[in-house]
């Protein structure tokens, strides 16, 4: 059930997100794609583009934020004194050195019974890795060190941006198809000149497309972050060492069915999510921690 909850979530965050903006341009008459001629396809590209790219990267823009009030991060000062979180700091920038960043990242700590931590931000130079306090609590020195190479290789791969830039496509081609079949819909159902039934056809056919076709989108999403985090987990053997990312996995693994409600929302950045097989797997944003420790053994 906890499963289905978050895979429903992920999902239905974008969806949300696209009927808001359907019905706010909706309501305020915002329809440059269409003239007495029909729909003006290039004129209706570019305002999914605009409109679909515009939303992903808002979300980028404001991921610190929205990280640390739905998660409870407390921000770790570059000089705090308390030994094991100076450590985790010192940790996180020798690290954040090793890959080229071009700044150091917020180092952050969040409440939860939860072995987890993630990495977000708009750029390489804004970026923020936190960790919950159960992550600390059951993983030793070398673990840690796995976790957050992982989550560094996360940053200096630029995948936070790439995933806002996938998302963003994605989100154009859903308002994009939908609005054409849509259209469609409404050309063969309508009956002479009355325009109102018409509107009210073309309007409820576009937001259940939208709805649809996220969904449809959220597997091309879901694909793309599995095969990101088998990328992350070479990263962090690169900079941490392979077995210190082996026994990080295996750690993650013994304690995979821990999981804080609040950080649903986030599960797509974390560095596990005990998402099972079956057709669930495939909205999964993680492969299994069998397969990425199994894929880092070949590797060595």
């Amino acid at each position: 059930m906890a499963v289905a909850k978050r895979v429903l979530l992920f999902v239905t965050v974008n969806i949300l997100i696209l009927v808001t903006i359907s019905i706010t341009l909706s309501v305020l008459g915002v329809r440059p794609y269409l003239s007495a001629q029909g729909i003006d396809y290039r004129a209706l590209m570019i305002f999914c583009l605009i409109w679909g790219m515009g939303g992903a990267f808002i979300s980028l823009a404001l991921s610190r934020v929205i990280a640390r009030w739905s998660m409870g991060v407390q921000i770790i000062p570059p000089d705090v004194r308390d030994p094991r979180l100076a450590q985790l700091v010192q940790t996180v920038h020798g690290l954040a050195k090793a890959a080229g960043l071009p700044k150091m990242p917020q180092v952050g700590i969040y409440d939860s019974p939860e072995v987890n931590a993630f990495a977000t931000g708009p750029t390489r130079s804004r970026a923020l890795v936190a960790v919950s306090t159960g992550l600390l609590q059951n993983m030793d020195r070398e673990q840690v060190e796995g976790v957050l190479g992982h989550e560094i290789a996360h940053i200096a791969n630029g995948d936070m941006v790439t995933m806002t830039l996938l998302q963003g496509v994605i989100n154009a081609f859903v308002m994009f198809f939908a609005r054409v079949i849509a259209f469609a819909v409404a050309q063969l159902l309508r009956r002479g000149d009355d325009e109102g039934p018409s509107y009210m056809i073309q309007f409820l056919v576009t937001i259940v497309m939208e709805i649809i076709l996220s969904i449809l989108g959220a597997l091309v999403v879901a694909a793309f972050s599995r095969w990101r985090e088998f990328r992350a987990d070479a990263g962090g053997a690169r900079l941490a060492g392979r077995g210190a990312m082996i026994s990080a996995l295996e750690a993650l693994r013994r304690t995979a069915g821990r999981v804080d409600p609040r950080g649903e929302a986030l599960a797509t950045f974390k560095i596990s999510n005990p998402r099972r097989g079956g057709l669930r797997m495939l909205f999964a944003t993680h492969p299994p921690l069998e397969a990425r420790i199994a894929r880092l053994r070949r590797a060595a």
